[in-house]
């Protein structure tokens, strides 16, 4: 039956195609025209498709962006909030990986200059520790060697695991809970100039 229908589908597929031959050779001017409309149409919706994506990204991120509403999110709303953020900083092939075999990071993408990231987020309702940083430092050294690293968690790092993070290979960027409500509003954006903090010793954890 299957083969049948797909017999049948090549066969009104050849017809189409005959019929749509004949009218152009016939009709040089009608075939021009009517394919300029088509074109056009086809833009004009996939313009309107863009638009309407954008406008939902914009819904979306202002309506997240409180860290409040962050700390009812699961894992993996998390990360999805991280990868609209990221897609609205202009990073490119964004994947949300974070499901089993994920190999350590849960999204990949590419910066506007072409460098490739990989990202691990904690929604942390308790501190990231040194075990969590190390995992995560060997996943980039392995899997996806090449690629800055981007540490996002709602909550802070300890100071012995921001240390590692800081001192590794390649130092990570670290997006912790202070930076994450700028990053959110859009008052910084996730670049290595401008999201990596600066080691202020204070009452953080230890």
């Amino acid at each position: 039956m299957r083969e049948r229908l797909s017999l049948l589908g090549l066969a009104c597929a050849f017809t189409v195609a005959a019929l749509v031959a004949k009218f152009t050779v016939e009709n040089p001017v009608r075939a021009t025209l009517a394919a300029a409309i088509l074109i056009a149409i086809f833009c004009t919706a996939f313009f309107l498709r863009y638009r309407a994506i954008q406008a939902h990204r914009r819904q979306f991120l202002a309506a997240n962006t409180e860290l409040a509403k962050v700390d009812l999110m699961t894992g993996p709303q998390f990360e999805h909030l991280i990868a609209e953020r990221m897609i609205a900083d202009g990073f490119r092939r964004v994947r949300e990986r974070g499901r089993s075999g994920d190999g350590g990071v849960d999204i990949t993408a590419v910066a506007p200059g072409g460098t490739p990231y990989a990202v691990q987020c904690k929604r942390y309702s308790r501190t990231v520790g040194a075990p969590d940083v190390r995992n995560f430092l060997g996943a980039l050294a392995n899997a996806f060697d090449g690629h800055t690293g981007v540490l996002v968690t709602s909550g802070h790092l300890t100071r012995q695991a921001r240390t590692e993070a800081l001192n590794a290979r390649q130092p990570l960027i670290l997006i912790e809970r202070d930076q994450l409500a700028d990053w959110l509003t859009g008052r910084t954006n996730l670049t290595p100039q401008r999201a990596r903090p600066t080691l202020v010793e204070g009452d953080e954890p230890a």
